[in-house]
């Protein structure tokens, strides 16, 4: 292994490795060569540039962590946050997505070649923020930088920078521009022709007016909803149990069924199985699977016409359940919103019961609109289909939850 060394910066050494293709710069401090960075992905100019950064940084503590990570740069450091969030099987398939493109997009192409001792707020705003905003929005240009910060954030806690030049960064250090919630494009006041839109749609494609439904009635996210399997309904406990890995709060998510649900899913389940077969899923893809993510928006963008999408059928919900005077801790746990340790310290078991309560009502307020041609009424309710026949006796929702784990 070569070393190269210059008189004017007795403190710095360049080892190559044997192939001389790569190397790493290391730092004298207290009698001792520590590698601080690798050749040539920090090149000669830029080592110089941060020596005596490090070398301050080793006077203060000569136990602080340099370089450990191996890397010199901010691209070096993205790349492996990149791959590190590629990898966790806790993140879904949006998440990973949302954060390879803010890195690869946006990210990488203006940091790529930043030393990392060159990071700071003014590299920031002149980099990367000044630019970002004045192509795209507010909302999204704070996303690629909490991605930026969660990169950080990350390779301190594992001990692989000495320190996170950004741990204050804030958005509003940057752009004072206010970011203002979206705009509902569903009011209660169109419910009447919504639900005649999918009342349509359901007879026509049972799987995608279904879809659309089972979310105006619940308030559930479009994945939670796509991901669901018969297994996780129970009519006669009358319980929907969503999976934790299938929420985006990943924790449990149990909902009640109304009279008015347990219709709409028996006519559904009865559709289905005219098909022939025993389905699994609610939504079945072509592979059996839930349909995926993408052919759910497509569902939507054909459902909607542009004019309105997925979400905003969970703020319909949401603005609903509060003009019905359901109770605001009560929305939020149907909605199933992350949650301070106060407040849930607050809900006690009676939860369930309001719930119920607060579903029931908002049921009874969508068939005066349209709901009741959808589920069927009364008539549906005497249609036994097999799943019926073969219902498990009923249980406690404890004993249910238990059940749906040992099927999992």
């Amino acid at each position: 292994m070569g070393r190269l060394r210059a008189a004017q910066h007795p403190a710095l050494r360049l080892r190559f490795l044997e192939e001389r293709s790569r190397g790493s710069w290391d730092v004298r401090a207290a009698g001792e060569w520590r590698k601080f960075a690798g050749w040539p992905e920090l090149n000669t100019k830029a080592a110089l540039a941060v020596l005596p950064e490090v070398l301050a940084r080793l006077a203060a503590d000569p136990e602080a962590v340099v370089g450990q990570g191996g890397w010199s740069t901010v691209g070096e450091l993205l790349e492996w946050y990149r791959e590190r969030v590629m990898r966790d099987r806790k993140l879904s398939a949006k998440r990973k997505a949302s954060v390879k493109s803010a890195i690869d997009c946006h990210l990488l192409p203006r940091l790529s070649s930043l030393p990392l001792a060159a990071l700071n707020r003014s590299a920031v705003d002149q980099t990367l923020m000044w630019p970002l905003q004045e192509t795209l929005s507010p909302s999204y240009v704070r996303l690629i930088l909490r991605v930026l910060t969660m990169a950080f954030k990350q390779a301190l806690r594992l001990e692989l920078i000495a320190e996170d030049p950004l741990a204050s960064v804030k958005f509003t250090d940057f752009v004072q521009a206010r970011i203002k919630p979206k705009a509902a494009r569903l009011h209660v006041m169109d419910a009447g022709q919504l639900l005649a839109t999918l009342a349509t749609r359901f007879e026509q494609a049972p799987l995608e007016g279904m879809l659309a439904v089972m979310m105006l009635a619940h308030g559930t996210r479009v994945g939670e909803t796509r991901l669901a399997r018969w297994r996780h309904i129970s009519l006669s406990e009358r319980v929907w149990l969503i999976p934790a890995e299938n929420t985006k709060t990943r924790t449990e998510h149990v909902l009640p069924l109304t009279e008015q649900a347990c219709v709409l899913l028996r006519r559904y389940r009865a559709i289905q199985e005219a098909k022939g077969g025993d389905p699994v899923c609610l939504f079945p893809g072509r592979d059996g699977k839930p349909i995926s993510d993408k052919t759910a928006s497509a569902i939507f963008s054909s459902l909607g016409g542009g004019q309105w999408s997925s979400h905003d059928l969970r703020k319909m919900a949401r603005t609903g359940w509060a003009e019905l005077g359901v109770d605001y801790l009560i929305g939020e746990l149907l909605l199933n919103h992350a949650m301070g340790f106060a407040a849930q310290t607050y809900i006690n078991t009676s939860a369930d019961d309001l719930k119920l309560d607060a579903l029931k009502r908002w049921h009874a307020w969508l068939d005066e609109r349209g709901f009741l041609a959808i589920h069927g009424g009364t008539g549906a309710v005497s249609s036994v289909s097999r799943f019926d026949a073969q219902a498990a006796p009923v249980v406690a929702r404890s004993d249910f939850r238990e059940l749906q784990k040992e099927r999992l």
